[in-house]
Formats: structure tokens, C-alpha cells, sequence
């Protein structure tokens, strides 16, 4: 069968927030690649505004994006081995895991440089004192953890094209 029946689809708001988380995190790591390097007297200016609010706005949506998870019931497991659904199944909860973590470790890094962190305008507390040595090494982790991130949505997309292209089980039209 080619397409996912609508019952096992998940439902238009949670595809929303997928997407949103998509293309926002697009536009994060476009933006993390081009802006300036942070050093120590850096200005949190320009790009690194732009980083610190996607970051700032991700945390929201994966917030939202959580919640909702709990309250409506997803679709079923897609089939597969029990293999192949553990793995789809840790994988899931390590992105969802690191969508929140890698941005609250960039907060309490923002944090420990003294930067102010926003949403949508409002100031959000610190996570650390300014120069916390701890601020600092948590801003090394979210470096790491960017590129941790970046083979588990590799690994994501490509489980999504196998199923779709050559399992052609519909797995991923319930994201569509």
C-alpha cells in the first residue's frame, strides 16, 4: 500500500508544530553557521540576537509541541521489527530530548556571558550568573550537541525516505 490510511496520520496541529520545529531549526543552524564567532567581549548583536531568539522560540514550540503530545494520543507504532521500532523510537526521544536541552544550553551560556535572552520582546530570566565557568563549558556541550543533533535529524530523514520510497509503507505521509 502507498499512503498511510487518515486514521494512522497524526493530526493537522501536530504536524504543524513538526514543521515549525523544521524550519526553524533550518533557520537556526543557517544562522549558526554564518554568524560571527563568539569569543570572550562578544555582543550578543546582530546574528547572534537572531540565534538567541530561534533558540528562545524552539523551547517554546517544543514546549507546546510536548504537551500536545500528551494529550492527544498519536498514531500507532509504524510497523516494522521491534528492531527497527526501538531504534525509530529512541531516536524520536533523543531529538525531542535535544530540541530542549541544546537551546536551554545555549540560554544558561547566553546567561553566563551576561546576554539577555527574549521572547517575542519579553525578557527571560537568567539560567546562570554572569562568567559562570559552568555557562561557559555548558556553551562548549551545546556546540557538541549541535552536530549530535544534526546526524540524529540525518538519520531521521533518511529513515523517512526509506520508508517512503522503498518500503512504501506510508510512514511518512503521516507527517505530510
Amino acid at each position: 500500500m502507498f499512503g498511510a490510511p487518515a486514521a494512522s496520520r497524526y493530526d493537522p496541529f501536530a504536524r504543524l508544530l513538526h514543521w515549525l520545529v523544521v524550519l526553524l531549526l533550518i533557520a537556526q543552524y543557517i544562522v549558526a553557521w554564518t554568524m560571527p564567532g563568539i569569543h570572550r567581549g562578544t555582543k550578543p548583536v546582530g546574528l547572534i540576537v537572531v540565534h538567541l531568539d530561534l533558540g528562545a522560540f524552539i523551547i517554546a514550540v517544543m514546549i507546546v509541541r510536548v504537551l500536545w503530545r500528551i494529550v492527544r494520543k498519536e498514531p500507532g507504532p509504524a510497523e516494522g521489527t521491534p528492531l527497527t521500532r526501538g531504534i525509530a523510537y529512541l531516536t524520536h526521544g533523543l531529538l525531542y530530548l535535544l530540541l530542549i536541552v541544546q537551546p536551554v544550553l545555549g540560554w544558561v551560556n547566553a546567561s553566563s556571558r551576561g546576554w539577555q535572552v527574549t521572547l517575542f520582546g519579553a525578557n527571560l530570566p537568567s539560567l546562570a550568573p554572569t562568567g559562570s565557568a559552568l555557562g561557559h563549558a555548558l556553551g562548549d556541550a551545546h556546540r557538541l550537541l549541535a552536530w549530535v543533533m544534526l546526524v540524529l535529524i540525518g538519520l531521521h530523514v533518511a529513515a523517512a525516505l526509506y520508508h517512503h520510497f522503498l518500503l512504501r509503507d506510508g510512514v511518512l505521509r503521516r507527517m505530510a
